[in-house]
């Protein structure tokens, strides 16, 4: 399976290169980054193109840590580009590594200002609720979805961040921590643990509607990522089995995105609806 390729790849590049041993930038790049980047400012990346992932994870755990400082703990993971329109927008052929703080995630029905960061995004994504270690050990969308206690809906609002004229690749996209800034997260929907469950998840529609037009901005299956979202469990857990970390429970796991990145404009109101999924769930949000 090419994905449980790519995770024994990533984890073996970082075995072999400790990221003690990485070129991280100064704390003094870094601390450049997030002043712009909360000023919303463009921000310069804090990590040359051409850099190695190992850069990149090394400077996205500078970036963390400062961020927390505003932000909260730790509450999860994403992995980004997981589609392959994200995957062609960027030029990059497999998923990244970024992590989610508590404050970042917003209740339904959020108002969120499109110019407090440069480049804001937004996106139909999909949190999944870790419930058992096990699944670090998990090989299948099916050993996943035993292991869970069920997915959540999420509107992702990343942020790109940089200034428009830096073409960003794959380590600089980690460095800058996949652009996590914000995302509107649901309630709880519990999935049958069974191959019912495992096929619902792959064939269910993520629609995003713009709520005042009524026009379908875009629509598409929940196998559009890695051919099955819960896939991206399986390829977070290798990216930190490699960093000797590991999933826990009540861990949230952004799956990434379910189709393409949109441009956040002023007085949109976006809703995103899971259909195929328990109820037909969804959440909404504003754009000021």
């Amino acid at each position: 399976m090419r994905l449980i390729g790519l995770a024994l790849a990533l984890g073996a590049t970082l075995l072999h290169t400790p990221l003690a041993q990485a070129a991280c930038p100064d704390a003094a790049t870094v601390d450049t980054f997030i002043a712009d980047r909360a000023a919303a400012r463009p921000a310069m990346p804090p990590i040359a193109a051409g850099s190695s992932l190992d850069d990149g994870l090394c400077a996205q755990a500078m970036v963390v840590e400062r961020l927390s400082k505003d932000l909260g703990p730790v509450v999860g993971y994403k992995a980004g580009l997981t589609s392959p329109p994200a995957q062609q927008a960027f030029g990059v052929d497999e998923p990244v590594f970024g992590t989610l703080l508590r404050d970042m995630l917003l209740k339904p029905g959020a108002s969120v200002r499109a110019a407090d960061a440069v480049r804001s995004l937004f996106e139909a994504d999909l949190i999944v609720e870790i419930g058992d270690a096990a699944v670090n050990d998990a090989t299948t969308p099916a050993d996943v979805l035993a292991a869970i206690r069920g997915v959540r809906p999420f509107l992702e609002l990343p942020a790109l961040v940089a200034p428009l004229d830096i073409q960003l690749d794959g380590p600089m996209i980690t460095a800058i921590n996949v652009g996590a800034w914000r995302g509107v997260m649901g309630e709880l929907i519990a999935v049958p643990a069974d191959e019912t469950g495992v096929a619902m998840l792959a064939d269910f529609t993520a629609r995003l509607t713009d709520e005042t037009t009524g026009e379908t901005i875009s629509a598409a299956p929940g196998k559009a990522v890695l051919g099955h979202p819960l896939n991206a469990v399986i390829w977070i857990a290798g990216v930190l089995k490699a960093q000797g970390k590991a999933l826990k429970p009540g861990d949230l796991v952004s799956v990434g995105s379910i189709g393409p990145l949109n441009p956040m404009k002023p007085g949109q109101k976006i809703r995103l609806t899971y259909e195929g999924l328990p109820g037909t769930p969804g959440v909404s949000a504003a754009f000021e």
